[in-house]
């Protein structure tokens, strides 16, 4: 008998859950756009998600998810979350003057945070769109779309796929992944890793304390964090990379850098030297491979400097410092290791 009664209720357990999961996947409420020109979007949430999407206008729709602080409640009814938003919440879905505003605010102090409400948004709108995107601790996503993009979470992730134009971006915890886009990209978090790929323009990227991977990039790059690790490859342009204290490595580089440390290791090879290289550590190591039969200004400092045979070479060379020409002279390359070691190879 004990065991009928612990599968039966072993099985609501299980449908409870379903239904909860149902509820939450589910959108509580969708409103057209078809019939509206929209060309700036106006979202904001207290604790929810939102994502703009790029789309036909027949398609353009605004989807409402709505979940509960406390996922241990049952799953709550439309009639029910009908009645909680009510009483509890304003809830703007409007289009005026081409703004499309999407906002859900309490309209009070709600003292019993079990009972409040998550209101998510998934909107889709035409490719050409500028958006206002405001959420205090979800998750923002852009994919598709061409415009000004203004966007900020208190702690969620940022993520960018396929977007062009001008793009700032701002989390106070999260991660960022940066995708397939272009112009102008200025993305910031506090404290999470950066992903940025197959992008280009005018790249600024920077974190307080994760790490940053770059890869595939053109254009004018700046990376930066406090105290993480920067990766990257394949890049053309310009790149300044910078941390406070983590490692470095770069490799098929095909641009100008400037590239620092305060106490890791620089692992850096170029596959076509065309602009200056510029590399400081206070005192960990560099690795530097860049291509031989190039005129090059070099200067190098360090505790110790290793290199094979300089071929064509003019100048200063000791243990410690080499300044002078290769070839001729020609593109800088400037390495200052500090109390470190530099390992110089042509390839």
């Amino acid at each position: 008998m004990k065991k009928y009664f612990f599968l039966f209720l072993l099985a609501n357990i299980c449908l409870a859950v379903n239904a909860q999961t149902k509820s939450e996947n589910e959108p509580y409420l969708t409103k057209s756009l078809s019939g509206e020109s929209v060309k700036d979007v106006m979202a904001e949430t207290s604790g929810g998600n939102i994502s703009v999407s790029g789309v036909n206008l027949a398609d353009s729709r605004v989807e409402v998810f709505v979940s509960q602080n406390n996922h241990r409640l049952k799953s709550l009814s439309s009639d029910e979350i009908k009645t909680r938003i009510n009483e509890d919440y304003d809830l703007d879905i409007s289009v005026q003057n081409n703004k499309l505003r999407v906002i859900a605010k309490s309209k009070h102090k709600i003292h019993d945070w079990k009972k409040a409400l998550n209101f998510s948004f998934k909107i889709y709108v035409p490719k050409n769109v500028s958006t206002n995107l405001l959420t205090s601790g979800g998750n923002i996503t852009l994919k598709g779309i061409s415009g000004s993009q203004e966007f900020t979470t208190s702690g969620g992730n940022l993520d960018v796929n396929a977007v062009e134009g001008k793009i700032k971006g701002r989390t106070s915890g999260g991660n960022i992944h940066l995708k397939d886009s272009k112009d102008e990209l200025d993305l910031t978090t506090s404290g999470g890793n950066i992903d940025a790929e197959n992008s280009s323009g005018n790249i600024t990227i920077s974190t307080s304390g994760g790490s940053l991977k770059l890869d595939g990039l053109t254009g004018h790059i700046k990376a930066s964090t406090s105290g993480g690790n920067i990766h990257g490859a394949t890049i053309e342009g310009d790149l300044s990379a910078h941390t406070s204290g983590g490692n470095i490595s770069l490799h098929e580089l095909n641009c100008g850098l400037k590239a620092a440390t305060s106490g890791g290791n620089i692992d850096v090879s170029v596959t076509n030297l065309v602009k200056d290289i510029s590399i400081n550590n206070s005192a960990g190591n560099v690795n530097l491979k860049i291509p031989k039969n190039k005129g090059i200004d070099l200067k190098l400092s360090a505790n110790k400097i290793s290199t094979e045979s300089l071929e064509n070479f003019k100048g200063t060379n000791n243990k410690d410092e080499i300044d002078g020409t290769v070839s001729g002279g020609g593109i800088p390359v400037t390495v200052d290791a500090g109390s470190g070691r530099i390992n110089l190879v042509f390839n």
